[in-house]
């Protein structure tokens, strides 16, 4: 009971006190596991969850939890072998249902998910956060009118839910304005703080831009990006010095400096690039052929590389990126990256990773892996920034003035892994993507010194999970209506435009 009312104070001390009379008995240190949970302590509610099942193999609920905390912890081939071991015994428990299947999908198993948040949803229909869960994983997996079910069961209940109006509204074209007047009905009733309508702001640009109906759709795009933006404490110049500090560092002499040797059993291809440019759908692409799989967006190299960084008390973020550069040995990163990525690979000769941040790490790629395939994805300027301004994942985007700085920094780290790697970085735009994928896509298995494979013209059949931004547009054919978007919003997005020029962009 007082766990269930996050007493945790009463709850540390029952299981005190359970641990005293019962050494032996895995209660106690479950209950301990969900007090260190709840500061949150991961580390050592680990070590709790892991006493537990160690006192009782059969403690299901102990082994969902500490599949949980090892994901928290980055120990994923961990917690996704936990999962397996113990998943079939959660058939009458929509708690731990939910929370094994939130753990395949941090997991990137969103077929495995699937299935726990189902049978969730069946114990307990009336549980919003379960059914939220089943609907966003059911846009991972494609299956776009089981998620509008969901959102749409879920508005009935709370009509004035923005989350669920916002979710709802990436899935499709807006045809008509109806769901635009349901929005616009709930923030008239909505607390009139900017920083409280965020989510409604962007559906609401989506649909309206949808709708042509420029100025409105900016309005709101805008509105949501400055309050998105007052939420945080954020500045651009924080990111710009780190892309600056790694160009400084990862120089052709650096990259040539003991580089790995060897070429490994398995070929990792990054796709890297700002988002919103194409890499999802080069990625989708890519693991159409027989011998490429994706294991989707991680942050692997990002945490190999940061044990690196020797981190000091009061460093920027732009001295430790700095010193993780000088510091990583190649030969090192490699090894340690692929046992990290284990857990998700099959029988395929090659495998992809798609973050696009990953952009930042292009040097250490190439000095740890001589035989990895790097493919840079390229998209006009204002194209590229506009799409980033109008999500509300970028922290970099929600300003045109941050938009602007930050692309300029990228374009200049861009170039200068251009001078480095030569050819060893392939290029793709995304207009001539789109505007002729047969020719580009056999250019680009050759460019990458793969066989190319006929199916890979059919990658909208593509059905393995997608859980990006892009997850209901890459599963269409290749299309050309998102080039020149910005056009229609020129006079509003002069200040960017304007910045761009003055940066030296060719826009």
């Amino acid at each position: 009971m007082a766990a269930s009312h996050r007493n945790w104070a009463q709850v540390d001390q029952c299981a005190r006190e359970i641990k005293r009379r019962a050494p032996k008995n895995a209660e106690g240190p479950f209950l301990l596991g969900l007090v260190r949970k709840a500061e949150p302590n991961p580390e050592a509610a680990a070590k709790q969850f892991a006493r537990a099942l160690k006192l009782d193999a059969n403690r299901y609920d102990a082994a969902i939890e500490l599949a949980w905390q090892y994901i928290m912890l980055n120990r994923h081939g961990e917690a996704h072998a936990l999962l397996e071991q113990h998943a079939a015994l959660l058939a009458n428990s929509p708690i731990y249902l939910d929370l094994a299947g939130q753990s395949y999908v941090r997991l990137g198993f969103y077929e495995k998910a699937w299935p726990m948040f189902e049978r969730a949803c069946e114990l307990q229909p009336e549980a919003d956060s379960i059914r939220f869960n089943l609907a966003g994983c059911a846009v991972y997996l494609g299956k776009i009118e089981d998620a509008r079910a969901a959102y749409m069961r879920l508005l009935e209940k709370q009509p004035a839910h923005q989350r669920n109006h916002y979710e709802l509204a990436q899935l499709s074209r807006a045809e008509d304005d109806r769901h635009v007047k349901q929005m616009l009905e709930v923030l008239s009733k909505s607390n009139p703080d900017p920083r409280y309508n965020v989510f409604l702001y962007y559906a609401l640009g989506k649909e309206l831009e949808d709708l042509g109906r420029w100025n409105e759709a900016f309005e709101y795009l805008e509105k949501a990006g400055n309050a998105a933006r007052s939420t945080m404490d954020y500045d651009v110049s924080t990111d710009v010095d780190v892309m600056d500090a790694i160009a400084a560092v990862c120089t052709r002499e650096w990259l040539e400096d003991k580089p790995a040797t060897g070429v490994s059993d398995k070929v990792p291809i990054f796709i890297v690039g700002l988002p919103r440019t194409g890499t999802t759908l080069t990625d989708r692409i890519l693991s159409c052929h027989s011998q490429v799989e994706s294991i989707g967006e991680t942050q692997v190299m990002h945490m190999v590389l940061s044990r690196f960084n020797g981190s000091r008390s009061g460093d920027s973020q732009a001295k430790r990126m700095a010193r993780a550069m000088s510091n990583a040995k190649a030969s090192v990163v490699a090894p340690e990256y692929m046992d990290a990525v284990a857990y998700r690979l099959g029988n395929t000769s090659f495998f992809i990773d798609k973050l696009p941040e990953n952009v930042l790490h292009i040097g250490m790629i190439a000095k740890a892996w001589p035989d990895a395939r790097i493919v840079h994805l390229r998209r006009h300027p204002v194209d590229a920034c506009f799409a980033m301004f109008k999500q509300s994942y970028f922290r970099f985007a929600y300003t045109l003035s941050d938009l602007a700085e930050y692309y300029l920094a990228y374009d200049r780290l861009s170039q200068h892994w251009r001078d480095v790697l030569g050819d060893r970085m392939v290029e793709l735009q995304y207009e001539e993507l789109v505007s002729d994928p047969d020719t580009q896509i056999r250019t680009l298995f050759e460019r990458l010194a793969i066989p190319f494979e006929a199916q890979c013209l059919d990658f909208d059949r593509n059905t393995a999970p997608v859980a990006t931004a892009s997850a209901v547009q890459v599963r269409e054919k290749a299309h050309t209506r998102s080039i020149g978007k910005w056009r229609n919003f020129e006079t509003l997005l002069e200040p960017l435009i304007r910045a761009l020029k003055n940066g030296g962009i060719e826009v």
